[in-house]
């Protein structure tokens, strides 16, 4: 057994692209070895900032010897068969097959053994092939050379047992030929590197002031940054999205604090941390009651004779700079009220067929009003904060660092000594972002997030800019599952289809041209997409929980259920149902019934949910069945009304024993053509009585 090694050696890798390209080469790579039948013990993948690496341990010196049998025609068939099947099997007379009795005649077999390449020789192809079907999201030419490549590239090691493969990277002009030899840290380390496996480059790399391992790379960042500030009796402000954006950046981390003048500790903390994180890749840092402190965090990629302090000096210099911005910007956007920028939201464009973020403003405002009276909100804070919530798109701040609209509008806000609900609210509204995102919990937060989220997506399946496939440009499935998210976590009752519909109407009033799709008279189509839209989402959100998606497909499929809460509960009742052994035995008892009662009505032409008529019931197991459907669906409505959802598959339950007696003992086909009718809809009765609280033919098992 021995080891590939491999390494492409570039400029600056992007930090955003350094994960994946490791992963893409890693799969690449492996999946071309496996297809070439070529085993391995373990693959390993890693990235810096210029190269990408990658180790497969335990590969065979050849490939194995293969055997392949080919059938060929009958014994006996014409000679041009015969010279047909020897061609395609490469053989040159008869004598070279077999002649074998399959039980159906006597058929020619070639049987082809072909002899295992050495690894060596398959090695350059696979890649090569995997270099140039590398996905990056994007990538450049450079000098003259008709190759494309994420960045300029400078080497390849490509070593198989210790030894070079023979092969080069075309780069149309020019090639990158496979060799043993890297380099280390750009500033830290002088002249080439000759490796021979991958202990010796991993070991030579590190002496060269290079940490290969991502993963050791970032856990270097952390601690000395947790070192740091515990030092100042402080916290690293917890980033992940920073520290792994910041571990593709260097290949030797070194760690060091700066300080921030105190004349900025007065903005406020999300927009030090912003500017700090988006233009300078700084860690904040925390007092431990949460309070930002007047320090931050650069990783450094050299290590510097005088201790880090002129690196410290001029990034304390770029910052003081970039923080001198944000306080203008703080100061100016001050002197304007929120209530006067409201006019300027009538100037940006939303979407060419959805009108201008004022229209949308005005839409927000009726629907958060009609919301809020819905979840028992204050219905003029509600609106208050829903006119307001969008003000802050066209401070200095916000222009400056889209990140923090919503929250520098609570700030101006609160400056402005509006009501708390209405700052909270103009905060919240975007809320939540994300599966991890906190959810707003006060009615005027949740009336206000609503509207913005609801119209957001009426607005855009109207004009059918609905997601496809893995393409969500406007973030609308993520709008869904916020939707979901502050109904259900909120308990709130809401009539979805009215609010959808009341939204739809609000685009028709209130902004949205006519042209993009929207009728007045004609919502049904949008709401109906809407609600199959929502259940997908519902299925995605519950996912994680443990609950089946066919059985929310079960309850969604009643059509008349647009209650999430209650639909919930359904849902729950129903798990807990089919998991139990009488719903089981119930549900094959249900497609034992409808699959018969399809058959027969496809096969007579005719629907069988008529009325059953009594005096045709002679059998026992008959008359008890019918008795027992009357009762299990009278009490599954009323339990249904009054949302008792485990009594009514309770009463279900109870229809177990007849349902098998039924099977058990009555010919359901039998010589009697009204008899047969009659059992026929006592068969449709079980479908139609299970149906009452949910669409069992949804249901899996």
């Amino acid at each position: 057994m021995a080891e590939l090694l491999l390494e492409i050696f570039s400029e600056e890798i992007p930090a955003r692209m350094q994960a994946r390209a490791a992963e893409d080469l890693k799969r690449l790579v492996t999946e071309k070895l496996k297809s070439a039948g070529l085993a391995f013990k373990r693959a390993d993948a890693y990235v810096t900032p210029r190269r990408l690496a990658l180790v497969v341990d335990g590969l065979p010196v050849t490939q194995a010897d293969v055997k392949e049998e080919k059938k060929g025609p009958r014994v006996g068939s014409p000679q041009q068969a015969v010279d047909g099947f020897l061609k395609s099997a490469g053989l040159a007379s008869l004598d070279q097959c077999e002649e074998r009795d399959t039980g159906k005649g006597v058929f020619y077999f070639a049987v082809i053994e072909k002899k295992g390449a050495a690894t060596a020789a398959v090695l350059p192809g696979t890649i090569l092939d995997s270099m140039a079907a590398l996905p990056w999201p994007k990538s450049m030419r450079w000098a003259d050379y008709t190759q494309r490549w994420v960045r300029p590239l400078h080497g390849i090691i490509a070593l198989f047992d210790g030894k070079v493969l023979e092969g080069k990277f075309d780069l149309g002009g020019s090639a990158v030929t496979f060799d043993r030899v890297t380099r280390g840290h750009r500033f830290l380390s002088q002249g080439e590197i000759t490796v021979s496996n991958f202990a010796g480059y991993q070991a030579k790399l590190r002496a060269a002031k290079v940490i290969l391992d991502q993963a050791e790379r970032r856990a270097s960042i952390k601690r000395q940054a947790d070192e740091l500030a515990a030092k100042q009796g402080l916290e690293v402000k917890a980033d992940d999205g920073l520290l792994d954006e910041v571990t593709g950046l260097v290949e030797w981390p070194v760690v060091l604090m700066g300080g921030i003048d105190q004349q900025f500790m007065s903005v406020p903390a999300e927009v030090l941390t912003t500017s700090m994180r988006t233009h300078q890749k700084y860690f904040a840092v925390e007092s431990k009651d949460g309070k930002l402190a007047p320090h931050f965090l650069v990783v450094a990629n050299i290590e510097a004779s005088d201790g880090g302090a002129q690196i410290i000096a001029g990034n304390e210099r770029v910052l003081r700079a970039r923080l001198s911005d944000a306080e203008f910007f703080w100061s100016q956007d001050q002197k304007v009220k929120l209530a006067d920028r409201v006019g300027s939201l009538g100037s940006i464009t939303y979407h060419a067929k959805l009108g201008s973020v004022g229209q949308k403003v005005a839409r927000n405002i009726d629907l958060a009003g009609e919301l809020a009276k819905d979840i028992g909100a204050d219905i003029d804070l509600a609106k208050q904060a829903a006119r307001l919530a969008k003000a802050d798109l066209v401070s200095g701040m916000v222009g400056e660092f889209p990140e923090l609209q919503g929250i520098m509008g609570r700030y101006y806000a609160q400056l402005e000594k509006l009501p708390d609900a209405v700052a909270d609210a103009i905060a919240d509204h975007y809320k939540p972002l994300g599966p991890t995102d906190t959810c707003p919990n006060a009615p005027v937060s949740i009336a206000v997030a609503l509207a913005d989220k609801i119209d957001t997506l009426t607005g855009f399946f109207a004009i059918d800019e609905k997601p496809t496939g893995s393409k969500d440009p406007f973030a609308l499935r993520r709008a869904a599952l916020g939707i979901i998210r502050l109904i259900i976590e909120n308990k709130l009752r809401l009539k979805l289809r009215d609010v959808l519909a009341r939204a739809y109407s609000g685009y028709y009033d209130n902004g949205g041209s006519k042209d993009g799709g929207f009728e007045k008279n004609q919502p049904k189509a949008v709401i109906a997409e809407l609600m199959e839209f929502f259940a997908d989402r519902l299925k995605v959100a519950l996912k994680e929980q443990g609950t089946r998606h066919d059985l929310i497909s079960a309850v969604f499929a009643l059509g008349n259920e647009d209650d999430l809460v209650r639909l919930l509960a359904r849902v729950d009742a129903l798990k807990a149902f089919v998991e139990s052994e009488d719903g089981a035995n119930l549900l094959t008892a249900y497609k034992r019934a409808s699959n018969i009662v399809r058959i027969e009505e496809k096969k007579d032409g005719v629907s069988h949910d008529g009325m059953i008529d009594a005096a045709l019931l002679e059998q026992m197991e008959e008359k008890e069945l019918q008795i027992a459907l009357a009762s299990a669906a009278g009490q599954a409505e009323q339990a249904i009304i009054k949302e008792d959802y485990a009594s009514a598959m309770s009463a279900l339950a109870h229809l177990r024993r007849p349902v098998d007696a039924f099977f058990d003992k009555v010919t359901v086909n039998c010589d009697d053509p009204q008899k047969r009718i009659n059992r026929l809809r006592l068969l449709s009765a079980i479908r139609s009585t299970l149906n009452k609280v949910a669409d069992f033919s949804k249901i899996e098992g």
